[in-house]
């Protein structure tokens, strides 16, 4: 099998990165994680078998060398300012490098032109730009929430008050585990014959709203959780409050999952889930809300 960089794989949204190592591993995948600097994270990478070299995608120089003999490359990139600079510098480097590894990209659905959330658009456009680059770039625009989400938006109001809160409405969201997700770049870049499209939208594995998500909790829990509507300015400033003693969350962050939360609410969800479509793509039965619940 081929040489793959993989990038994000210490991560903490959703674990999508590790994952994907993990799982490349497994099938005896040639893996180099790119990582910013050496933790406990990259240790478990290199435990895995994986080669680790430090360097940043927000500094070309660094990527050159981890570009050397990779055929393929997982690219993704946090919820945060720095996607477009970060696809520019990934895209100069390939050149420098005198490379063209075939990349599969961790998107999401919102990244459009016309997104309300700034880092929507700013994604759209980060994968325009390894497009013009020349690349062969699959793009997987995951069009589903994360269940990860909700222990990490939501955990402490759990925990402290029973109470989930957001502005998501009454409606139903379309969601996915991160393991699932991080399968569906498994495989795209194992199994590429999967997918028909250089953008491709996978959706969710089943589609639950914030009182059933609520339910769950409860059952699981054995206590009350409830589900309260609330408005997006008032969620916004709950998660800017969060980001500041919690690294899951960033103030960039916050503003784009209500960006989508109100969109979602005024709208509905873009894509319904279909949970046949999403086991034929990854070849397995997709994790429910319930099974990730256990976990909890």
């Amino acid at each position: 099998m081929n040489k793959i960089l993989v990038t994000g794989a210490t991560g903490r949204h959703g674990g999508t990165g590790a994952h994907v190592v993990r799982r490349l591993r497994e099938e005896g995948g040639d893996v180099r994680v790119l990582a910013r600097s050496r933790s406990g994270r990259t240790e478990a990478l290199e435990a895995l078998g994986a080669e680790v070299v430090l360097g940043d995608l927000r500094d070309r120089r660094s990527i050159v060398p981890a570009l050397r003999d990779v055929e393929q490359v997982y690219f993704t990139y946090p919820i945060d300012a720095g996607v477009i600079a970060a696809a520019a510098n990934f895209a100069a480097a390939a050149r420098e490098s005198g490379t063209a590894p075939r990349t599969v990209v961790m998107s999401m659905g919102p990244a459009h032109p016309g997104h309300p959330s700034p880092r929507g658009r700013d994604q759209w456009l980060a994968e325009e730009v390894l497009q013009w680059a020349g690349l062969d770039v699959l793009v997987l625009r995951v069009a589903a929430a994360f269940h990860e989400n909700v222990p990490a938006l939501h955990g402490r109001s759990v925990r402290e008050e029973g109470v989930i809160r957001n502005c998501f409405g009454d409606g139903p969201v379309a969601w996915i585990n991160g393991a699932d997700a991080a399968e569906l770049a498994v495989a795209a870049l194992l199994h590429p014959d999967r997918f028909t499209a250089p953008v491709c939208y996978p959706v969710g594995a089943e589609e639950l709203s914030h009182h059933e998500i609520a339910a769950v909790l409860a059952e699981r829990f054995g206590r009350p959780v409830r589900f309260e509507p609330v408005s997006a300015e008032r969620w916004h400033r709950e998660l800017v409050a969060l980001s500041e003693v919690d690294d899951v969350v960033n103030p960039d962050m916050a503003g784009h999952i209500t960006s989508v939360a109100r969109r979602v609410a005024e709208h509905g969800s873009t894509m319904a889930a279909d949970r046949a479509a999403l086991a034929l793509l990854i070849g397995r039965e997709p994790v429910t809300f319930r099974e990730f619940a256990q976990t909890l």
